[in-house]
């Protein structure tokens, strides 16, 4: 037996689909094929349980009281940071700072760390891959600061041109933002050489792991990267918390970004004295049941594997690029050698929101459009793509039921 046989006779994916209620339900008359996890994931019944029982017995403010359910909360709360830590192999509990979300994680670090050391005439490096989130945050403080954002370039495949990215790496360089695996395309990218190299030129690196948490297992001792973020809607968790971890030594030297409740010890009118880490970074009341909810999904992944995971989507991956790829007039967009379950493309003759429209009537749930990445679109002169993203609970039957589709439309075009 190969080893692809072996992962799908042991990966239970049968039983796995029995945790997420919403699979079970139609969509316009048909079985729905849910296909747009890099967006976000469908929740387990674990995660939904767990929000359920927060609301219903736990309700209350973190840190503040003194009674029965405010000490019960934090204490759930302050284990989900815990549950955070072994996911991502942190060295400490301080190292894990609760956000909405990997966008509001890259812009506290733009905020507080780059705004204390990036000037005029320094550089912020991104790929030519980026999301959005992992773009826009930097152009903001290269405006204010007078610095500059230079773009690794990418090859055609979709890879990173990582000889070129050495050469880009000089003195003005203090950051390096990279995405762990992009949204739009799938690619993977290298990045112990990227977090290596930019290490011996004196650089920090910043990893947006929005794609990387679930399909890929994290170590950021391993990587030896500076900042990881990640959202918790991405992997099976709830909408609105993600995580940042960064070096102690980075965070503690960093000043809070935001001003209120918690993140304080002291405050008076003459003087404030922030808190100690993490929670001088999380001002106000923070968002207890995404951070319950979040900790009950990692534990649900981690429960399965993120080798079996990865295992498991990865033949999903391969089997459903072969079948699409006898489609005639089908051309795929991103075809890294190292790629998560994305696969990003276009039909000749039909534009992509009219492939996705009639998708949409047989059940099928695709993403399409610029997938927040309008600079590699116009790298690749595409304005939009049709994107098929699978997670854990995906099959190949639902990739077949994909090619299926695509027929559809190419009869409806044709």
């Amino acid at each position: 037996m190969s080893v692809t046989e072996q992962t799908r006779a042991t990966y239970d994916v049968a039983a796995i689909r029995n945790d997420f209620p919403i699979l079970a339900r139609d969509v316009r008359g048909r079985k729905l094929v849910y296909l747009d996890n890099a967006a976000t994931t469908q929740k387990p019944r674990q995660v939904i349980d767990r929000l359920v029982r927060y609301y219903t017995e736990e309700n209350s403010n973190v840190h503040r009281g003194v009674h029965f359910l405010s000490e019960l909360a934090t204490l759930e709360y302050e284990n989900a940071r815990g549950v955070v830590q072994r996911f991502i192999n942190a060295r400490s509990e301080k190292e894990v700072v609760f956000t909405r979300g990997t966008t509001e994680s890259i812009n506290l670090v733009m905020q507080a760390w780059g705004r204390t050391n990036v000037g005029a005439g320094d550089e912020v490096l991104i790929s030519a891959i980026e999301h959005h989130s992992n773009i826009v945050p930097w152009q903001m403080l290269a405006q204010e600061k007078g610095a500059t954002v230079r773009v690794i370039p990418v090859n055609d495949a979709g890879e990173l041109l990582i000889d070129e990215y050495e050469r880009m790496l000089n003195p003005r360089v203090k950051i390096v933002a990279v995405g762990h695996a992009s949204n739009a395309l799938g690619t993977i990218n290298p990045l112990r050489r990227i977090i290596d190299a930019a290490h011996a030129n004196g650089s920090l690196v910043l990893v947006d792991g929005a794609q990387g948490a679930p399909h890929i297992g994290i170590d950021v001792q391993a990587l030896d990267c500076d900042f990881y973020a990640f959202s918790g809607h991405k992997v099976y968790g709830p909408t609105g918390i993600g995580v940042l971890w960064g070096r102690e030594s980075l965070l503690d030297a960093m000043p809070p970004w935001q001003g209120g409740g918690d993140m304080i010890l002291s405050v008076s009118y003459e003087k404030t004295t922030y808190n100690a880490l993490p929670y001088k970074f999380e001002a106000g009341t923070p968002n207890i049941a995404g951070v319950v909810g979040l900790a009950a999904a990692l534990q649900y992944v981690s429960a399965i594997g993120l080798d079996a995971i990865s295992a498991y989507e990865h033949d999903l991956e391969r089997y459903a690029t072969q079948h699409l790829g006898e489609i005639k007039g089908l051309r795929f967009i991103g075809t890294a050698r190292e790629k998560a379950a994305v696969i990003s493309f276009v039909l000749e003759g039909v534009h992509p929101h009219d492939i996705g429209t009639i998708l949409d009537q047989e059940g099928i749930a695709i993403r399409t459009g610029h997938h927040c990445a309008q600079p590699l679109m116009m790298r690749f002169n595409v304005p939009a793509t049709g994107r098929a993203s699978f997670g854990l609970y995906n099959t190949r039957e639902e990739a077949d039921a994909l090619v299926a589709g695509l027929q559809k439309v190419i009869e409806v075009f044709g």
